[in-house]
This record gives structure tokens, sequence and C-alpha cells, in this order.
């Protein structure tokens, strides 16, 4: 939480990077590390619990079967990329917005620029699906700061393993390959964001410190010494 007079000012922050980047343990551990000395931190995710968050899930794990009941039910990248849109916009609304409006530091494992990224490399080959996917979010809240862990493919895919369960719909290599490169031009796909590229390689607890000292960076007002851990 930020004091400015007597309002409480919220921060809304999004961590990104390909499947097993570590976006999903990175974003509860800054949580935790900003709670741990006095915020009012909040972490969400996306796709969010809600209900068309809940169906993109199924899609993305291959739980949702066809007709027949024999084989996932696939959607193809213009579907999904308007499901994510209206998961996002239910997801601000009922989540992130009120929060913000408390004043709380929201940190969101994934938001818009995972629209961008994935679904333009999932795209056939359409030459606008970058502003056709932007379009689609723009009247999703702009992020605070948005951080992409960058970890390479075969380190990422390792974690992948080891961390057990059935492929997801965009854990082959050759499309993670893909996704790595459009990461890296992020600031060009969304020129908007506040976006800075941080080393997701290593220790997790160095990989906080790492978040925490870009947080601290982009906003003194809650400047954050971390512990070692």
């Amino acid at each position: 939480m930020v004091e400015r007079g007597t309002a409480k000012v919220g921060r809304f922050v999004v961590v990104e990077g390909i499947d097993g980047c570590g976006s999903t343990t990175q974003a509860k551990r800054l949580v935790e590390a900003l709670r741990g000395v006095g915020h009012d931190a909040r972490a969400t995710f996306e796709p969010s619990d809600g209900p068309v968050g809940q169906l993109l899930r199924s899609v993305l794990e291959g739980r949702l079967r066809s007709a027949d009941g024999q084989s996932p039910r696939r959607l193809d990248w213009a579907a999904l990329g308007l499901l994510f849109a209206a998961d996002r916009l239910d997801h601000l609304a009922s989540f992130v917005r009120p929060a913000l409006a408390e004043g709380a530091i929201v940190v969101s494992d994934r938001y818009t620029l995972s629209s961008i990224v994935y679904q333009s490399v999932t795209a056939p080959a359409v030459p606008d699906a970058v502003s056709w996917i932007a379009s689609l979010n723009r009247a999703a809240q702009i992020p605070d700061l948005t951080i992409v862990l960058d970890v390479p493919v075969a380190v990422a895919a390792r974690r992948r393993h080891a961390r057990g369960g059935p492929e997801e719909l965009f854990d082959a290599l050759s499309t993670q390959a893909r996704l790595a490169d459009a990461y890296a031009r992020a600031v060009e796909l969304a020129p908007e964001q506040h976006i800075r590229h941080v080393s997701g390689e290593g220790d997790a607890g160095d990989v906080t410190r790492r978040l925490l000292q870009v947080l601290s960076d982009a906003f003194p007002e809650i400047s954050v010494t971390p512990e070692r851990s």
C-alpha cells in the first residue's frame, strides 16, 4: 500500500514468461516478501478461477472433451483470444480493481502480455494478429509494472518435466522457442506497458531478490530490503 496524503494508492504488478519460467512461484514469493515488511500485497493469476478462466484451464490442460468424449476439444487461436479477454475483464472487475481501490499491491501471474505473445505465436499467417489481440484487451487496465522472467527454453523444459503432470497445450519445445523469441520482443509488442526483463535462472531466492530490486527501482515508495533465505 502507498500513502498519498490521506488516499491509499494500489499498484498492479504482473510477472510473465514462457511455461516453466517460474512466474507462478515468483509471484507468490513476491507477495510473501511484500507482506513480510507490512505491505498489503495480494496474489492472483490468469487464467483466473472465475467461470471463463475455469473453461480456459480445461482447454489448456486437455480436460475439455469432444462431443464423443474420445479426444480433447481444441479451440483455435481466435476463440482462445476472445476467451482470455473475457476472463481478464471479469478478473479485473471481480478482484484486481477492488483490491487496488483498497490500496493493495496486486501481483498477477500473467496478464495481457501472455495473450499477445501466446495467441500471436499460435495464430496462422494473419498479418495483424498482434493488433487484433491488443484491440480485444483495450479495455483492460494497463499494469504499473510488467516483469518478464527470462529463462532458456531448455531450462524451462526441465522445470516442467520435474514438476510432472500431463503436457499442456503450449508445451511443445518448438512452440516454447517461438514464445521465448516473442517475449524477448515484449517492449515492441506491448509498448504501452512498463516492462522490465529479469533473469529467472538460479536459486528461487536469488530470483526473488532480483524482482524486489526491480520493484524498488520502479516504486521507491514501496522499497523493500529482501532478507537472505
